[in-house]
Parts: C-alpha cells; structure tokens; sequence
C-alpha cells in the first residue's frame, strides 16, 4: 500500500500539478489532501476546481473554516472567498476535519481534536520547537492508530509516538509564513519548493519519504507581488518568512 499525503496547498495549482506529476512517476494507490487547499492570494478558484475533480479522500483545514466564517477570515481567507463560486463554497462546506482510511491510518489537519493546534511543533515565546513526546502523546490524546497523517504547520516532518507513525508531508503551496497563535513566530522550510510525503507499507510495516518537488515558484511569487501581498511574495519566492527592502 501506498499512500501520497498533500497538505496546505493554498491556491497554488503550479505547485500542486508538479507534485501530482511526481507521484504519478514514482506511483501511489491512494492521494489524500489534509487541507488549506484555497486560502491566499493564488489561484483558489483554479484550484478549488482542479480538487473537485479528483477522487482523493480530503479535508478541510482551518482555513476552510474561516473561509466560510465572515468573522473569521483573514485577507487571504477573503480573497479566496471572493473568488470562489457557490458551488465551491457548497464543496468547502461538504468536507470533514478529521477522516479514518482505516483501522490504521488516520487523517487530520492540525491535531485528531483541533485545526489550529501544531501536533510535532510547540510555540513559545522564544519561537518555535519540535514537540517532545509527551507533548505530542498529550495532544494524540486517546487516538488509536498506526499511522496518523497531519498537516497544517507546513513543516515536514515524520515522528513516532505511542507506537504510532505521524508524518505532516509539508506545504504544497506555501513554504514559510508567520503567524500569531499562541505567540508571534514563524515557520521556514528554506527553499521555495513544493512539498508532500509518500507513505508505503510493507509485510506490515510503515515508512515515509519526505519528498521535495521543484515548480516555477517565481510565477507565483509574482502573482501574489501583483495582488498586494507582499509577505507571500517574498515566502514564494524564498522559503522564508521574512520582507527585505526588495520587496
């Protein structure tokens, strides 16, 4: 069994079809979106219709949920909203946060109990670190599975915990950012490439692959440049997470 896990795609189609091509060259049974798929100043319609037309298992992410909530959404949340059309809107509202594939392999964006919660990662005042195992059996709670796939963080990252094998695959789409849940910090991946994870089993077994996929970011770095969002320009563009006089 193989499994391609994508996540925190963000309107960015480029990037999303480079990775579809990939895994098609190195081949999966099963493609599954752990959501964020439209929000940001991309391509969400494009997207939103690329995603309805396949037949992967997917789910929403926070920002799916705020795009949905005129209280809640941010500027990017906004402009994906303004794009989207009632049937897009219907679909976002069809999708579920959490999923079980099977017995074995679990589905969730953030954690299995929240969609803004970081699962591997933990958010201080001083920044942002990986999870100690406590802190990530803490927040598995009593979530029973062999293989817990996440998202939401856009860092890749695999781990193991109660016996339990949780990858987060990376972003898709957007490869550093910041934010201020919890406390003011950033995530940076360092390269302005496209992520995902591929899962396999075998005689029983579960492994991961990281995988890093090259896309003509600089188009889309561009296209943000040109909407005004300059902070995801310069992410696009980078893979970090912070503005020089460049921009």
């Amino acid at each position: 069994m193989r499994i391609a896990a994508v996540s925190d795609i963000h309107g960015n189609l480029p990037a999303l079809e480079a990775v579809v091509k990939d895994i098609r060259r190195r081949g999966a049974d099963l493609i599954v979106n752990l959501g964020d798929s439209l929000s940001g100043p991309l391509l969400p319609l494009e997207t939103a219709q690329y995603l309805m037309a396949q037949d992967w298992p997917q789910l929403a992410g926070n920002h799916e949920r705020q795009i949905l909530d005129e209280g809640a959404r941010t500027a990017a949340d906004e402009f994906a909203f303004r794009q989207l059309g009632a049937g897009e809107i219907a679909w976002i509202a069809s999708l579920r946060d959490r999923m079980a594939l099977s017995a074995e392999v679990l589905l969730c964006h953030g954690t299995p109990t929240s969609d803004c919660d970081y699962l591997l990662e933990t958010v201080e005042r001083s920044g942002v670190r990986l999870a100690s195992t406590e802190e990530i059996s803490a927040r598995l709670g009593g979530t029973k599975s062999r293989v817990l796939l996440c998202g939401h963080t856009h860092f890749p990252r695999s781990a193991r915990a109660q016996g339990m094998l949780i990858v987060n695959p990376g972003s898709v789409g957007l490869p550093a950012f910041d934010d201020d849940y919890c406390h003011p910090h950033v995530i940076e991946t360092g390269s302005p490439d496209a992520r995902y994870a591929l899962l396999e089993e075998v005689a029983g077994a579960w492994s991961a692959e990281l995988i890093t996929v090259p896309y003509p970011y600089r188009q889309m770095a561009e296209l943000a440049r040109s909407r005004g969002m300059k902070d995801w320009a310069y992410s696009l563009d980078s893979g970090y997470a912070r503005i020089d006089q460049r921009y």
